[in-house]
């Protein structure tokens, strides 16, 4: 018979990051002083960076000093490709969210910079609603993951004997203290809890309280996503919904099986990098999931059942 666990909400949403440090890396002055202008209300620490190479030079420095790099791909010395595959090869920077910009839109260059791990992109004459929103949205993934790992550690290893298990949870919090439980019982926690994450806030947020993709676009657009989890997390629809999970050991892999109460959706479209979605805020996090996280993503039925598979510890 399973274990059964229900896991307790530890409530640490509600953190803004508007003191985050980005480095904005441009060749050209003009394109430096928009960004700053439309940056400057948002309370960020800006650097800014002439060149790949300028840029390079900064981040070897100080490795832990940026939160996000706003990142142009046509530059003299170091491209933006350069820059990124540099980056991706560093112990730490590997980590840092790159915004690509780009006067190049086509679905090549697109797909190019997504498989070199650049996951937000922005196309040149800016928008400043679009460029503020994707830029909040990178650092609040940044500071996710960066919670997600400084706390691995803490969490239970307990599950390393565990064979068969099974957990409810309601919340993004709770998502996330359960995540840093069970990557802990994988052959690399750190690789996999944001993937585990993801696919646990999914569960929550677009299965459990019916966060459609249009409608989290607005949300995130307004800074007000947060807020609306909140509230519906309170509304008598959603409040009792509970995503369930069940953890078992097979040999050297371990199976995730999440379950929601929602209706399901579209799954198909979601579990590759999507160039037609790159400017969207949001939407790659399942892709991001099954490319560096999970070895396997099978989705059951209307989608609301999701099973990971990944290498045990």
């Amino acid at each position: 018979m399973p274990v059964w666990f229900s896991i307790s909400m530890h409530n640490n949403s509600d953190k803004r990051h508007s003191n985050a440090t980005v480095l904005v890396v441009d060749d050209e002055p003009f394109n430096l002083e928009i960004i700053e202008e439309y940056l400057d209300e948002e309370g960020y620490t800006l650097f800014t960076a002439e060149d790949g190479d300028d840029a390079w030079r900064q981040m070897q420095a100080e490795p832990d000093k940026f939160d996000v790099i706003l990142l142009d791909r046509m530059m003299p010395r170091m491209d933006g490709m350069e820059v990124l595959a540099k980056m991706k090869a560093h112990r730490k920077l590997k980590s840092v969210p790159v915004i690509l910009q780009t006067a190049k839109a086509s679905q090549q260059n697109i797909i190019e910079g997504m498989n070199s791990g650049a996951y937000y992109y922005l196309t040149k004459p800016f928008d400043d609603e679009m460029l503020r929103s994707i830029v909040r949205t990178a650092i609040e993934d940044k500071y996710r993951y960066d919670q997600l790992i400084s706390k691995l550690e803490e969490s239970v290893r307990g599950l390393s004997t565990l064979r068969d298990a099974i957990f409810e949870f309601k919340t993004i919090d709770e998502a996330n203290d359960l995540a840093k439980i069970l990557a802990n019982a994988c052959a690399k926690p750190d690789r996999a809890v944001t993937g585990i994450s993801e696919m646990l806030i999914n569960a929550v947020e677009h299965g459990n309280l019916d966060i459609k993709y249009e409608e989290k676009s607005r949300l995130v657009s307004q800074d007000k996503w947060q807020e609306e989890v909140k509230n519906r997390l309170q509304q008598e629809q959603y409040k009792d919904k509970k995503v369930r999970v069940r953890f078992k050991r097979e040999g050297h892999f371990n199976r995730i099986l999440i379950k929601d109460e929602g209706s399901g959706f579209d799954w198909q479209n979601y579990l590759e990098l999507d160039p037609m979605r790159a400017f969207d805020s949001h939407g790659r996090g399942i892709a991001m999931a099954k490319m560096m996280s999970v070895d396997k993503i099978k989705y059951m039925g209307k989608g609301n059942q999701v099973e990971l598979i990944l290498q045990g510890s």
